[in-house]
């Protein structure tokens, strides 16, 4: 089952959207600080509506952090960036990948896009529109990694 992971959210509805897909696809999210907000933020909460019980939710405090827990678990990084190799419908997503997604308003820092296994885009049709928000992009990734592994039901 694919993970999702934050680095650095800074925008609270964002991450508790991304909690609310999480919950509904059973999806482990990781929420790597620091974190522009409190978990206890009241507009995560709310985007989250009532549905945090339902969120496997991992925090790791830093990235350092992120990386010690990853080496005693199994997967690819899979990057998603404006600047990515593969677009993500042409990606051959693995059951056992960690979806990696960077803050809102300057993605994936350099040293994480360097350590992923792969990096992958969505296209986008206006050349002026350079990304989707941080909440889409990971819904759009997910669905897809869980389309192609046979988990749409």
């Amino acid at each position: 089952m694919p993970h999702v992971v934050l680095v650095n959210p800074q925008i609270p509805p964002n991450t508790g959207n991304i909690a609310r897909t999480c919950a509904a696809t059973r999806t482990t999210l990781h929420l790597v600080g620091p974190l522009g907000f409190e978990i206890s933020d009241r507009y995560l909460k709310r985007a989250g509506l009532d549905y945090w019980e339902y969120v496997a939710l991992v925090y790791h405090a830093d990235w350092k952090e992120f990386q010690d827990y990853h080496q005693q678990q199994q997967g690819r990084w899979v990057g998603f960036s404006t600047s990515g190799i593969y677009s993500y419908v042409k990606f051959q997503f693995q059951a056992d990948d960690w979806l990696l997604f960077g803050c809102e308003t300057a993605g994936l820092p350099p040293e994480v896009l360097k350590a992923c296994d792969a990096t992958v885009h969505i296209p986008m049709a206006q050349a002026g529109v350079r990304s989707l928000n941080l909440s889409v992009s990971v819904a759009i990734g997910l669905f897809e990694a869980r389309r192609q592994l046979g988990l749409l039901k």
